[in-house]
């Protein structure tokens, strides 16, 4: 299976592990490190100690998407993402710009971001046309939400969760090919914490393999969530690193391609571990 992200091409059925994206929230108000890399200096220096812990590839997000969280001006975002972008791609990093903005997904690919990672999951059409009209030919993560993040935790229901967000997947990985978007630019994620309970989340989990089945590489972003503090009992996100590396390697043995994660060392340590054994 590959992954074709701008100028860069992953054969995930050659590796021995899957690729490992790091998170670098510039924003003040995320979940668990809110706060921590504002600024262009400190961010670029935590995107360059993650990559030196092992990262791939680095996530860049400007505004936050957590339960309950204010949707921040475009003008805000841009200026929290763009010049970070502009730094880390120039310096030769893979860069993928998270985001549910068009304009913000427009500038940063513009900027050197590789990849595009739309929470919202191409819902808008202007993101699409993003996608589509890029000389650079970003790729494209495709993730699941119910509803808006200021809502999506308001009683989630699904009758089969795993059918469903398979199916809405499937459907915007659909929409962006019709749009010309090439199948190997288009990675899934099942958007575990968006607009689920812990049940769902342990359901969708637990369906890593039938996930991986659909043709897209898979990406397991379940990082410090909720879920993992369910799981664990522990509180405080930033403490949920245990837990977190845990779902990571299992997600891995069992399919998943990608795995967006905020503590590179230890995940990328239990890999290891899983490539010898």
């Amino acid at each position: 299976m590959i992954w074709h992200c701008g100028p860069h091409r992953f054969d995930l059925s050659s590796r021995a592990r899957p690729l490992v994206m790091g998170i670098l929230n510039v924003t003040p108000d995320s979940f668990s490190d809110g706060g921590l890399y504002i600024g262009i200096e400190r961010a670029c220096d935590h995107a360059r100690l993650l990559i030196a812990q092992g990262a791939d590839i680095i996530d860049i997000g400007g505004e936050s998407t957590r339960p309950g969280s204010e949707e921040v001006s475009l003008d805000e975002e841009l200026a929290r993402v763009v010049p970070v972008v502009q730094v880390l791609a120039g310096e030769g990093l893979i860069v993928s710009i998270d985001t549910r903005h068009a304009e913000v997904a427009r500038a940063c690919v513009e900027a050197g971001a590789a990849i595009i990672n739309d929470v919202s999951g191409f819902r808008d059409p202007s993101m699409v046309a993003v996608c589509a009209s890029a000389i650079s030919e970003p790729g494209c993560v495709v993730m699941h939400m119910l509803g808006e993040p200021r809502h999506m935790q308001d009683e989630p229901h699904y009758n089969d969760v795993v059918a469903e967000v398979s199916a809405y997947l499937l459907a915007q990985a659909g929409v962006l090919e019709l749009a010309g978007v090439a199948r190997e630019r288009i990675c899934i994620d099942p958007g575990p914490g968006f607009g689920k309970t812990y049940e769902h989340n342990r359901t969708l989990l637990r369906a890593t393999p039938e996930l991986a089945a659909l043709g897209y590489p898979l990406m397991a972003a379940f990082s410090r969530k909720g879920f993992i503090g369910q799981l664990t009992g522990v509180p405080i996100a930033a403490e949920r690193v245990a837990g977190s590396v845990a779902v990571a390697a299992w997600a891995a043995s069992r399919g998943a391609s990608v795995l967006r994660v905020h503590d590179v060392a230890p995940t990328v340590e239990a890999l290891k571990v899983l490539e010898a054994l």
